[in-house]
């Protein structure tokens, strides 16, 4: 039985609503057709150049991306631009783009509960809760089925997620023994203080700035991990999919490409 991009797009909008994402955010169909048939959908975190050959190579007819296309808005999709050549090229080529962020983040099964569950992450709870839905929310705090130190948090981190040049920083005490782990996969440091708040011994973010960085070290707040945002929302990728393969009979593939915008490190 064939399926569409309305399809689909229901099943990612029941496991991500719309109404979760901020409101300055850009989520849902970016391109393409609703009635339009998918038989193979491609996951990544960023609509670029890269993302959008390798869903053409691969012959997907739809790309869902954590990352919108156009978060600030746009005036033209004119070819003669970056990203107006690629929707250009998703058009040509009959592949649909849809964009699933700050809902996929807030979501029960999102960004933040698929890095916790990677860290296997007990009695997980919203970092900043929904005001209107406290089991909902950004980020999120959890404790470790066993204890160690952020040394060997950061080692696991550095194993489980895929490689990027920056690698994995850590700020704080090294030795310092984990337990209580918050986290808010991409840019973060505006949960510092509520990471101090909810008891956390770590903090796992990306994106994090040099003065709240430091003001929060120097201030006594829990030691820091910090990673690029792209390897911090890749896992979000096996829980958009399953999302998908749960409900529907459909060929899928999480790209592995490394989309961090940082390429070499000296």
């Amino acid at each position: 039985m064939s399926i569409t991009v309305a399809d689909v797009m229901s099943v990612m909008e029941d496991a991500f609503p719309v109404r979760l994402a901020e409101e300055w955010d850009r989520v849902g169909l970016v391109a393409g057709d609703p009635q339009a048939k998918v038989s193979k959908i491609g996951f990544a975190v960023d609509p670029c150049e890269a993302t959008v050959t390798e869903a053409l190579e691969r012959g997907a007819d739809m790309l869902i991306t954590h990352h919108p296309l156009y978060l600030r808005g746009t005036s033209t999709v004119a070819a003669t631009t970056a990203k107006g050549s690629w929707v250009h090229k998703l058009i040509k080529n009959d592949i649909a783009l849809y964009a699933a962020h700050t809902n996929a983040d807030a979501a029960p099964t999102g960004s933040a509960v698929a890095l916790g569950s990677l860290l296997q992450l007990e009695n997980m709870r919203p970092l900043s809760p929904n005001p209107n839905q406290p089991k909902l929310g950004i980020g999120r705090v959890g404790e470790l089925p066993m204890t160690m130190s952020v040394y060997e948090l950061a080692q696991r981190l550095h194993g489980l997620l895929p490689h990027t040049e920056p690698g994995v920083l850590v700020g704080g005490d090294p030795e310092k023994i984990v337990r209580t782990v918050a986290l808010s996969p991409g840019s973060g440091d505006s949960f510092l203080h509520t990471a101090n708040e909810a008891g956390a011994d770590v903090y796992i973010c990306a994106d994090l700035r040099h003065h709240p960085a430091t003001d929060h070290l120097w201030g006594g707040g829990c030691a820091l991990i910090g990673l690029t945002h792209f390897a911090s929302e890749w896992p979000v990728l096996p829980a958009m999919e399953r999302a998908i393969t749960v409900k529907r009979d459909v060929e899928t593939y999480i790209s592995t490409l490394v989309t961090d915008p940082w390429t070499l490190r000296l």
